[in-house]
């Protein structure tokens, strides 16, 4: 299974254009099976989706996994997952995260895994306490959990205790900022029930304007 993950900062890219189609043209370019997705919503109001849920449907192979709790978002707290249409979804979970500003994660049951979609809060001592929140959810199932997204985190050798003793941690590489990247925000962690036989950064064509992050992307297997 091939699972991706991006911060789309609600389609605007590098040009200040707010361009759905071309963060569609992107996933499409990448071809994974799952996309976890971040700042998916906008932020005012209701947070209506960044994405028109048509024109998922009508660009790409992708359904919306059914996330959001009201008819005008994708996800929560701006998590989204698609889900390649055939993929079946055993169950869905919200999940609030501890921390100063409003955060939360997404689990998706499919395929024997728990996959996790969170964006992670701006200061570590906030990270810290989602993660282990994180965790905590995941208790009793670590092996096959497989977690996703913007962690935030600037440093590469410390700031993810609260995973070090469950799961494996891997950057695939500098994702941000995506006119220079130079840092790491964006990672998986997976557990020992499962193998990772490839993941990389897409630089290539729209993925170069159309978010401030570039997406990365993991190809699962079993451990």
């Amino acid at each position: 299974m091939k699972i991706a993950s991006y911060n789309i900062r609600k389609a605007v890219g590098l040009d200040r254009r707010r361009d759905p189609a071309r963060i569609l043209k992107v996933l499409n370019g990448i071809g994974a099976d799952v996309v976890m997705l971040q700042e998916a919503d906008l932020r005012l109001g209701a947070r209506p989706a960044a994405i028109p849920r048509f024109l998922i449907s009508q660009e790409t192979d992708y359904e919306v996994v059914d996330l959001a709790v009201n008819d005008v978002s994708l996800g929560w707290h701006g998590n989204a997952v698609l889900m390649r249409r055939g993929l079946e979804v055993q169950s869905v979970k919200r999940l609030d995260l501890p921390g100063l500003e409003p955060r939360g994660a997404v689990l998706v049951e499919v395929g024997g895994m728990t996959l996790v979609g969170a964006h992670l809060g701006l200061m570590r001592r906030y990270r810290l306490l989602q993660m282990t929140a994180i965790r905590e959810e995941l208790s009793g199932r670590e092996a096959r959990a497989f977690i996703a997204g913007d962690f935030n985190e600037w440093s590469d050798i410390r700031g993810y205790e609260p995973w070090e003793r469950d799961f494996r941690l891997v950057l695939p590489g500098r994702s941000y900022h995506a006119a220079r990247p130079f840092v790491a925000l964006d990672g998986f962690a997976y557990g020992t029930g499962l193998a990772l036989e490839g993941m990389g950064v897409e630089r290539s064509g729209p993925a170069r304007v159309a978010s401030d992050h570039l997406p990365i992307w993991a190809e699962l297997g079993p451990g």
